[in-house]
């Protein structure tokens, strides 16, 4: 679809440069300053103008991509949709509410699409953001600081008069509050807000507007958060745009309201009584170009529905500013006008797992996250507490953990679960395995319940055979972690007289039947099998009425078990990774490191994301809160064939613990 740039400054490069990225192409180029317009012009094979009438009768391009200055944008607005042409607009949409509803009126009685920047809501730092209030983690939200130094734009934009002219809360404002207006719908009321004029004596060009500005802005549907503008703090500060959220459960740090750009760093959360921890991505993310609003706006064209929602919101947060000026002259509360913008749906967890029917949600299998975390207790030869871990990981973003009856610890994540700042039970997924010495039906049956009742949760999302043998039962498994050692290791490895494992007369068929008896009972969603061979799967493929949606095995480079991954996946078996970090000698290799060199990753990400690119779930277990982070964030990147080659080369067939 064809476009007309009118503005052709800094800005309207940053545009064009993300053209061929497209279906949208620049049919012409208008600006005041020809000579602007004719580089520009030239740099994309397109005619140029200086007067705006002469564009538009010249050149038939459906779509103005308005990039004029600040003061400027309404009128250009005005011109173009009167012209029948659809608009996308830079910020601000006007600079009053009254002409900024009028040009929304206009486009609505035209059909036409009106749409206005920024578009931060979807930068994938913003959307990382946004999945946190998803989940349900900070709780409802009340309070919130939101940050918008735009710094002296004299010391950084080659023409800063346009921005000196309207001030800080129409250039840089407009960020956090497009975003909270996103989040959380309309703002109510300015509470209150005042205005300073502090600028150096030694600038000779000095802001028309004041040059800082405070706000407390109650949103209609509950925050009430305090916004600070300004062009005297510096844009390096500390909060450049930061926003951080307060609920009643937890608070949620964003770095940036308008970056672009994505950092593992950039989005943090904090349930109460816990210290911030890092939620990096856990998907492979790519930043946002200023075209791509212009391709959504150019796309509810093309499908006959042009779309006025971001100028709508954009109208609304022109109406904010306006009601601040107004609280900061006259005193507050001062009511904003909405202009019918409403909070945009939050976006879902890109990693929210999810189960149907015990059944398979993809061709792959059930719906998991690309990374968990292991609770095992036992590490480095010792048992050790969890329960901090645990929380750090899922403060991170774990979504799937991998629980056991042979961990003990199944209380701890049951009052994790159940605690403030904890995500909504559907957002996790709950593995959950029996022990060995419980495959007897009516101990199997107990196990499973005194396990979901620790956990504190109706159904597991998948229950698994801990392993395919059995051992004699020697009693329930209930709190092994508060047991003594010794009095822990007589339960779950039951020895006879001669000092030798007892195991049961329980087949794997007839174990297998038993976990079924669980999930008729609807005490989980799915089932699962670990620690088992090919043979012994395809038993239980055989013999079952169930299918396994899960297989989890020991993997890792040195043990990598293609063929039983092969198998799973052709069957739309998940599989899932235990240990794949704990190999002695591992994390050595060469060639781990040579390949994390190119990916900015520890050996230890490299592994992981070996793992993800084979499409398995790794589940790391860490009790450091660097390598939490670290290891679910390795989880964004995939390998190359090569890549994976060479690491599969590490194979050892005679690898034993």
């Amino acid at each position: 679809m064809d476009c007309l740039f009118v503005g052709a400054g800094a800005i309207a490069s940053e545009y064009a440069s993300g053209l061929e990225s497209t279906s949208l192409s620049l049919a012409g180029v208008c600006d005041i300053d020809g000579e602007r317009a004719k580089n520009l012009a030239a740099e994309n094979d397109s005619p140029w103008f200086t007067d705006l009438e002469t564009a538009l009768s010249t050149v038939d391009a459906p779509i103005v991509v308005n990039l004029t200055t600040h003061a400027a944008h309404a009128e250009v607005t005005r011109t173009a949709l009167a012209a029948d042409r659809h608009v996308y607009s830079q910020k601000p949409l006007a600079l009053d509410g009254e002409t900024a509803g009028q040009l929304l009126s206009m486009a609505r009685e035209r059909n036409l699409a009106l749409g206005v920047a920024p578009e931060n809501p979807q930068g994938p730092s913003q959307r990382r953001a946004a999945r946190v209030l998803a989940d349900g983690r900070p709780g409802p939200v009340q309070l919130g600081y939101a940050h918008a130094h735009v710094g002296r734009v004299t010391d950084w934009h080659d023409r800063p008069d346009s921005f000196l002219e309207i001030g800080p809360l129409y250039d840089g404002g407009v960020y956090p509050l497009t975003l909270l207006v996103s989040w959380f719908g309309p703002v109510e009321t300015v509470r209150v807000a005042d205005t300073l004029d502090s600028w150096p004596e030694r600038e000779q060009r000095r802001p028309s507007a004041p040059s800082h500005i405070e706000a407390m802005l109650a949103f209609e549907s509950g925050p009430t958060v305090r916004l600070t503008a300004s062009f005297y703090a510096p844009h390096r500060s500390r909060e450049f745009y930061g926003l951080e959220l307060h609920g009643d459960d937890g608070s949620l740090y964003l770095d940036g309201t308008g970056a672009m750009e994505t950092a593992v760093d950039h989005v943090q959360f904090g349930r109460v009584g816990r210290e911030y921890t890092t939620v990096p991505p856990q998907s492979p993310s790519s930043s946002i170009e200023y075209i791509d609003a212009v391709q959504r706006l150019a796309d509810t064209v093309a499908a006959g529905a042009p779309s006025r929602e971001s100028a709508r919101r954009g109208a609304h947060v022109v109406a904010v500013c306006n009601a601040i000026e107004d609280a900061a002259a006259n005193g507050g509360p001062v009511t904003v006008r909405d202009f019918g913008v409403a909070r945009d749906p939050l976006p879902d967890q890109d990693v929210r797992p999810s189960v149907r029917d015990g059944q398979a949600t993809d061709r792959d299998g059930i719906d998991l996250p690309p990374i968990g975390f292991g609770c095992s207790r036992y590490r480095d030869g010792e048992y050790v507490e969890r329960r901090d871990s645990i929380a750090t990981a899922m403060d991170a973003g774990y979504r799937l953990l991998d629980s056991a009856e042979l961990y003990g610890n199944e209380h701890r994540i049951g009052e994790l679960l159940s605690a403030p700042g904890a995500p909504d039970r559907e957002a996790v997924f709950v593995l959950g395995k029996v022990w060995r010495t419980n495959h007897r039906r009516e101990h199997m049956f107990e196990a499973a319940t005194g396990s979901l009742a620790e956990l504190g949760i109706d159904a597991f999302d998948c229950y698994a055979l801990h392993w395919p043998e059995a051992w004699a039962h020697r009693g329930p498994l209930t709190r092994l972690a508060e047991l003594p050692v010794e009095r822990q290791e007589a339960l779950t490895f039951p020895e006879n007289d001669d000092g030798d494992i007892e195991t049961d007369d329980i087949s794997l068929e007839t174990a297998w039947k038993n976990l079924e008896a669980i999930h008729d009972r609807g005490l989980s969603r799915t089932l699962g099998a670990s620690n088992v061979t090919q043979p012994q799967l395809e038993t239980i493929l055989e013999t079952g009425t169930v299918r396994p949606a899960i297989v989890q095995i020991e993997r890792h480079p040195y043990q990598p078990r293609n063929d039983l991954v092969s198998f799973c996946h052709e069957r739309g078996i998940r599989v899932v990774a235990h240990s794949p970090l704990s190999a002695p000698g591992l994390l050595d290799e060469p060639v781990l490191a040579e390949i994390g060199e190119q990916y900015d990753l520890s050996p230890a990400g490299v592994v992981i994301a070996w793992n993800v690119s084979r499409n398995v779930v790794a589940i790391p277990s860490s009790t450091t809160p660097a390598h939490i982070v670290s290891n679910l964030a390795a989880g964004t990147h995939r390998l190359s064939p090569d890549e994976i080659d060479r690491i599969d080369s590490l194979r050892d067939p005679g690898f034993e613990r």
